[in-house]
């Protein structure tokens, strides 16, 4: 076993630390993007504290072992299940729902402590995040009785249907086509980079149900739930380097969705998708899909020199992002929707979790090592492999931060 000195690199500061233009052009602005500092209430700590409680018993147990970006690749039915029997998930959906009625900031503290501690959350993860909120935003009174009872039990699984192939991170290029039929509407077309479909039972897809207006390029979009084992869906892996499974091509055959399944308005898709987008992009995994590795880190530096001005910048700068998410989750439950807000936390989020890599790859001596059951090296290789979804997933950085709300993509997760 290497004693701690013996493995630190020696300190240089990373050029990925370095402050780019565009990053200090957005901090500049931060006072008019982000909405007013929110805390965690004073209950939320006894919350927590039974949230941790369970976590080390189940890691005590074996039952899983923490991973970098669990929220897209630690797939664990009988851990989602375990939470909603716990009632851990659908936190938010009204009790009426199978719920349990509490605030946007009680579910944050779950959350962060799940991501924290690398707990296997991909099953249930975007269905709890996004796709409760926006049934209870736009959905019929019939849709949320037949999903968010299932959602908040950790039994019923979404995944999100917006990337098409040769459309890049421009949403507003999709090509799949609604066309209305008796009693509801045929969908023919690709999704692409959809992560979790060969275990979802539904996805939320955007389509084009009208044609396209140059005009106006936002308008004749509409959002369809479509169940996932219909006639005419196919499904097709889109393996990792790791060579592991977590993304999909969706191809829709003529694909039959009722009416009682449109989501919302018809022709109001593009509202509806950057709502739903402050969910998708606001919340702690946008900068804690690293943090497993970060705390190694700071376990294999324990008495190491030099290294205090990297540590310290990762530090505070995940403290600030803290406080960005913070914000916007104060926000949501005020019942706004700050989608400039929600892509800049993405934009930095996402950029910081790289740079934990690099630090953690400068400072510590430990190779990765895919092979490793455990410990740093193989945390470092699991982050590394990732690393380059990051940025993309969510919308590109060039898209969250960039030229025009048009432009945002949604690449999935």
């Amino acid at each position: 076993m290497h004693t701690p000195t013996g493995h630190v690199r020696p300190s240089r500061r990373p050029p990925a630390m370095s402050q780019d233009g565009r990053v200090s052009a957005a901090t500049a602005r931060l006072p008019e993007l982000v909405p007013p500092p929110t805390d965690l209430p004073p209950r939320v700590a006894e919350l927590r504290a039974r949230v941790r409680a369970f976590l080390a018993e189940e890691r005590a147990a074996g039952s899983w072992t923490p991973r970098p970006d669990v929220w897209l690749s630690g797939w664990d039915e009988r851990f989602s299940a375990e939470l909603g029997r716990r009632g851990w998930l659908g936190m938010t959906i009204p009790a009426e729902y199978g719920g349990h009625g509490a605030s946007p900031l009680d579910r944050y503290a779950v959350t962060e402590e799940l991501l924290a501690a690398g707990a296997p959350v991909a099953a249930h993860w975007i269905a709890d995040r996004q796709i409760a909120p926006t049934l209870m935003r736009f959905g019929t009174e019939a849709q949320r009785r037949r999903y968010l009872p299932g959602i908040a039990a950790g039994a019923v699984y979404f995944a999100i249907g917006m990337s098409e192939p040769d459309a890049g991170s421009d949403l507003a290029a999709v090509r799949t086509r609604a066309n209305r039929v008796s009693d509801g509407w045929e969908l023919t077309g690709t999704k692409v980079w959809t992560s979790g479909a060969h275990h979802a039972h539904a996805f939320f897809a955007l389509a084009r149900s009208a044609p396209r207006d140059e005009g106006n390029r936002h308008a004749g979009l509409s959002q369809f739930i479509v169940e996932l084992d219909s006639p005419g869906v196919q499904i097709r892996p889109i393996p990792l380097l790791t060579g592991a499974h977590h993304f999909n091509e969706v191809v829709f055959d003529r694909v039959f969705v009722p009416d009682e399944l449109v989501l919302g308005e018809i022709g109001a898709g593009w509202r509806q998708v950057t709502s739903e987008l402050a969910f998708e992009r606001s919340g702690p995994e946008r900068f804690l899909s690293t943090f497993p590795l970060l705390t190694a880190m700071l376990g294999e530096l324990i008495g190491a020199s030099g290294v205090a001005r990297e540590v310290g910048a990762l530090v505070t700068r995940l403290w600030a992002l803290r406080r960005m998410s913070l914000a916007i989750a104060g926000a949501l439950e005020s019942g706004t929707a700050p989608e400039l807000a929600a892509a800049l936390v993405k934009d930095l989020g996402t950029r910081y979790e790289n740079e934990v890599i690099e630090v953690a790859r400068l400072l510590v001596a430990i190779p990765p090592d895919p092979g490793a059951p455990h410990g740093f090296a193989r945390l470092l290789a699991d982050a590394v492999l990732h690393a380059p979804g990051f940025t993309l997933r969510g919308g590109t950085t060039r898209c969250c931060a960039g030229s025009s709300p048009g432009d945002w993509g949604c690449d999935e997760g």
